[in-house]
């Protein structure tokens, strides 16, 4: 199945000409700066990635830096890029490596895999990028190039296929230029190669792609059937203090949204009114405002937002509680979610 001569000299050739070579980690491709764009690269796509890896680097500019900062600055940092578990892992990964690796990201591959939050194609990555070894990535665009270029049958995300997609990528690895190579695959995946609409006469691997030549490219790669997104309803509780104080209440780091700040939450009306009155002697009644709809991974959030005005506070919340009451031009200290900051956004 890996017979495929020429395909890493052609895809090469290709990166020369249309490959992306002016990304904000590629200059300078230190080790830090591609470990973080690549869990940052995870579920979500280069140009949404490059204003939070820049404003990360400018806030975190080594591992150093990172490993001292607080959770709160580092998912204040992380805020509207989702899938939290990400920036928790980055974060304790740098502790990690001030302990046991005097700072920095370990050059090995079993070392690297060991830490919070990097798996195979994140340490392959990382070696191959910053360091020019021979090792191979599997991500999504790699997974879409390799089943469509050899006809690979079967669910992409199954143990079955998922190692002969690891066997083929490795047998694929030129000799020098991994950098370059490890980048290239990924760009002709996410530019030519694409889920819909792929540019096939654009491909420099056409001639020999098996999925082109039988005119069957979109069923590849195979996924499993696509079953119905669960769906969930909450009311969101918007207290805001005669002094125009929101109240803010810290999620816990396990589940959606971890570690980020947001609205208190309650599974219906009655709830709602009840949770207010832990937090406020007297507010006006409440108003409902437009829902939102939120859709997560697993499931879909719809998001009913109760606006409780000129709340009287019945009890002073602590700074180090779970909850605090913030003024509205501090709110931009803290790391709200990409829902809750729009909701917020929308009040008069």
């Amino acid at each position: 199945m890996s017979n495929a001569p020429g395909f890493s000299e052609a895809l090469l050739h290709w990166h020369g000409q249309y490959g992306r070579h002016d990304l904000p980690w590629q200059h300078p491709r230190s080790p830090y700066r591609v470990w973080v764009s690549e869990i940052m690269l995870q579920q979500t796509q280069v140009q949404t990635v490059i204003p939070y890896f820049n404003q990360f680097i400018e806030r975190f500019p080594t591992l150093p830096d990172l490993a001292k900062a607080s959770e709160s600055a580092v998912m204040q940092s992380w805020a509207g890029l989702g899938y939290y578990s990400r920036a928790r892992n980055l974060h304790n990964a740098a502790k990690v490596c001030m302990t046991l690796h005097d700072g920095e990201l370990p050059h090995d591959f079993e070392a690297l895999l060991a830490l919070p939050g990097i798996g195979r194609t994140t340490a392959g990555a990382i070696l191959s990028q910053a360091h020019g070894e021979r090792f191979a990535i599997m991500d999504g665009n790699v997974k879409r190039v390799l089943t469509r270029f050899f006809a690979i049958e079967g669910d992409a995300a199954s143990a079955h296929v998922s190692k002969q997609l690891w066997l083929v990528a490795e047998s694929l690895l030129p000799e020098t230029r991994m950098a370059d190579y490890s980048q290239a695959i990924m760009d002709l995946g996410a530019t030519v190669c694409t889920r819909s609409k792929p540019a096939c006469t654009l491909c420099p691997l056409s001639l020999q792609c098996q999925a082109r030549q039988s005119d069957t490219v979109l069923r590849f790669p195979g996924r499993k059937a696509i079953r119905k997104i669960p769906h969930r309803e909450k009311h969101f509780l918007i207290m805001i203090s005669a002094a125009g104080e929101i109240l803010l209440e810290r999620r816990p780091a396990n589940g959606i949204w971890g570690g980020l700040y947001s609205l208190p939450e309650a599974d219906d009306s009655e709830s709602a009114n009840r949770l207010a009155r832990q937090f406020a002697k007297k507010f006006n009644d409440p108003e409902a405002l437009l829902p939102m709809e939120h859709i997560f991974s697993h499931f879909r959030l719809s998001i009913r937002p109760l606006l409780f005005g000129n709340c009287t506070r019945k009890i002073q919340i602590a700074d180090n509680d779970s909850k605090v009451w913030v003024p509205h031009a501090q709110l931009s200290e803290y790391g709200l979610p990409a829902p809750i900051k729009k909701l917020i956004g929308t009040l008069p």
